[in-house]
């Protein structure tokens, strides 16, 4: 299920299609690691950046972003909220967190779970958001194949499929983009085995599963919510590197941001790349604050500029509002408030089942993680989406 599509219907929330372009391979030194899955600590190479607090007029909010999020709570607009981070000029604005159910990815009932900032969370799919940034990393080091080249040469174990001239037209591009023109469908609830992310997930092969698809449609042409494509990228990421994806994350991406424990939920094919991460949300702030620095951290940089900037570039439209690039959905967001005009800002976002969302304003320096328990529910993106258009977006100054 897309979990934007309360967002496209709610008229509150979207480019230019763009064409398929070279992306320059960068050579880099990349070390040996294990194949690991799992908890992570997060102990190693931890930078030493930490959220400092500020007020809410520091950060050039008013002081009732607070009672605008209690006001809509009791009036029955937001619910099943777990926790709200609001960052803003690289500073914590905002945080809170609340007493709910919580169920962890597999159908692993929590019971009820009392959340505090060092509470890991399920991102679900915003999952995808960052396995495009660990793919960004591994293309800079040489150990992925880049936009452009041809998908099925990376799966010649494939070869009945690798063969299908149709299937040969394929590229990374496709992959990344989610225009495969495959027939797949996550407009149902993950509960039911019609679809396509869980009949992957219960395939023999996984793999094989997502290649062997019907194409029902020219690869480029249209949008395709589809968890089968970032599945072959965290998988093209292990072949590559030679380490499990949640290792490889820990040691490019996590270790520098400083970011703590982790935990990617995998099955007898490795870690489930579309949507088994979990993380904190502070730190899961840390991954929008990386993206504002354009992938700058503690003066290195952790994932190449270009690629942040390719990422964040519509490829696709999904309509008339949201676009979508390399697994990173965008936009723009009309607002209001008694002290700005009526202004649009453009947004990066990342959204997962539940209501799990890292949105990004760069044009504000803003950003915002809300956690959620509204998994596989029609309305499930309102919610987190009236946290931002009914409490933090009218609060700024």
């Amino acid at each position: 299920m897309d979990p934007n599509v309360s967002i496209r219907n709610s008229g509150s929330f979207g480019g230019r299609a763009v064409n398929e372009r070279g992306f320059n391979r960068r050579q880099v030194l990349a070390g040996a690691g294990g194949m690991l899955m799992g908890q992570f600590t997060g102990l190693n190479q931890a930078a030493a950046f930490d959220w400092q607090s500020v007020s809410l007029r520091e950060a050039g909010f008013s002081d009732d972003l607070a009672a605008r999020l209690d006001r809509a709570i009791a009036d029955k607009q937001i619910w099943n909220l777990h926790s709200v981070v609001v960052a803003r000029r690289g500073r914590l604005a905002f945080e809170r967190y609340f007493e709910a159910e919580d169920t962890k990815r597999g159908s692993r009932p929590m019971g009820m779970v009392s959340f505090k900032p060092d509470t890991l969370h399920d991102l679900r799919s915003v999952s995808k958001s960052i396995v495009v940034l660990l793919y960004g990393i591994a293309l800079a080091a040489g150990e992925v194949p880049a936009p452009e080249d041809p998908l099925m040469r990376s799966f010649a174990e494939y070869a009945d499929l690798a063969e299908d001239p149709q299937r040969k037209r394929w590229t990374l591009h496709h992959v990344l983009s989610m225009t495969m023109g495959t027939e797949w469908n996550e407009a149902m609830p993950y509960t039911n085995p019609a679809n396509s992310e869980t009949a992957m997930d219960m395939a023999p092969d996984r793999y094989r599963y997502v290649l062997d698809r019907p194409i029902v449609t020219e690869p480029g042409q249209r949008w395709v919510y589809n968890g089968g494509a970032t599945a072959l990228l965290g998988r093209l990421i292990a072949k590559g590197t030679g380490k499990s994806l949640h290792a490889f994350a820990r040691e490019v991406l996590f270790d520098p941001l400083g970011i703590g424990p982790t935990d990617w939920y995998a099955d007898k094919d490795g870690e489930i790349a579309a949507s088994g991460l979990r993380m904190t949300p502070r730190d899961l702030a840390r991954i929008g604050q990386l993206m504002l620095r354009g992938g700058i951290w503690d003066d290195r940089a952790v994932v190449p500029a270009d690629w942040i900037a390719r990422c964040t570039t519509p490829v696709v439209p999904i309509d008339d509002k949201v676009q979508y690039g390399y697994q990173w959905y965008g936009g723009t967001f009309p607002f209001e408030t008694p002290t700005i005009p009526q202004a649009t800002q453009r947004f990066w976002n990342a959204a997962g089942n539940g209501g799990q969302r890292l949105t990004v304003w760069p044009g504000l320096d803003l950003i915002v993680v809300v956690t959620a328990g509204n998994y596989n529910a029609r309305d499930q993106s309102l919610p987190s989406l009236r946290v931002i258009s009914e409490a933090v977006m009218p609060s700024l100054l």
